[in-house]
C-alpha cells in the first residue's frame, strides 16, 4: 500500500479544488437513516466525515487510515465533533472490536470506476497483493453485522490532466497501465514550475465480475441500485 505522508501536506488543497462533488456523496450517504452507526474505510483527512458529522450529528461515526500524517489534520478538523473518532490503521489487520450499520469508501481503499458501457465497472484497489485485498474484505466484513450496508464509491475513469487548484498552484496526474492494475504519477507545481510535491502510486484492478465474485467470498452479495444517489456508490449487503 503506498506511503501518502508527502501527500498529506496538499491533499486538501487538491481535493478542495473540485477533486470530488463531497456534497453529492454526503447527500447519498444520508439515504441509509437506518444506520446508526457508520464507518469509513480510508478517511483521510476527514474531509467526508466532517460533513457527514454535521449532515448526521445523531449517528456515531468513525474513521480509520493508514497514514499518521493524514489523521492528524483529520483529527484536528473533526475535534468540534463529538461523535467522531479516528484510527490508525491497515484494513488487512482491522481490528475495532465492534459492529457497524454501514461502511464506506470513496476513494479510499477501495472503489469503482465507470467504463465505456452503461453497466461497465472496474474496481480499484489501493492494495496490491491479491491475498491482502481479499483479507482486507473479510475483516470489513467481521465489522458488519448480517444485514449491514457496504457502500464502494463509484468515479469517472480515470485519464491523464492538469488543472490550476487554489493558491496558483497546478496539479497534475499521468495514468500508466501495468500488470493487473495502472500506476499513477501525481505532480503539484508552484507558478515557476518548481514542483511541491511528486509521489508515484500503483493500484490493481478488478473486472466488474471478479470483484463480485471477490466480495461474494468475503460475505457481501451485490445489491444494484437506482434512482436517487445511485450514481455515487455501489451497494453490498454482509450475508
Amino acid at each position: 500500500m503506498a506511503d501518502y505522508t508527502e501527500m498529506s501536506t496538499y491533499y486538501d488543497l487538491i481535493m478542495t479544488s473540485g477533486y470530488y462533488d463531497y456534497d453529492a456523496i454526503v447527500a447519498d450517504l444520508t439515504l441509509f437513516p437506518q444506520a446508526r452507526t457508520v464507518l469509513e474505510i480510508g478517511c483521510g483527512t476527514g474531509l467526508i466525515l466532517e460533513r457527514l458529522a454535521d449532515r448526521r450529528p445523531e449517528v456515531e461515526i468513525s474513521g480509520v487510515d493508514l497514514t499518521r500524517a493524514m489523521l492528524d489534520i483529520a483529527e484536528v478538523r473533526l475535534a468540534p465533533h463529538d461523535q467522531v473518532s479516528t484510527h490508525e490503521q491497515n484494513i488487512v489487520d482491522l481490528s475495532l472490536e465492534r459492529q457497524y450499520d454501514l461502511a464506506f469508501s470513496y476513494g479510499g481503499v477501495w472503489y469503482f470506476v465507470r467504463g465505456p458501457g452503461a453497466d461497465d465497472f472496474t474496481l480499484v484497489s489501493h492494495i496490491r497483493d491479491a491475498d491482502e485485498n481479499r483479507r482486507g474484505l473479510e475483516r470489513l466484513a467481521a465489522h458488519l453485522p448480517a444485514g449491514g450496508t457496504l457502500l464502494l464509491g463509484i468515479q469517472d475513469p480515470h485519464s491523464d490532466y492538469a488543472r490550476p487548484v487554489i493558491g496558483g498552484l497546478e496539479y497534475a496526474q499521468r495514468i500508466i497501465p501495468i500488470e493487473k492494475g495502472f500506476r499513477k504519477q501525481y505532480t503539484l507545481a508552484a507558478a515557476d514550475r518548481t514542483i511541491v510535491m511528486d509521489q508515484t502510486t500503483d493500484y490493481r484492478t478488478y473486472t466488474f465480475e471478479e470483484a463480485i465474485e471477490l466480495l461474494d467470498k468475503c460475505g457481501f452479495e451485490y445489491r444494484a441500485r437506482s434512482g436517487a444517489g445511485a450514481s455515487m456508490f455501489q451497494e453490498f449487503r454482509k450475508r
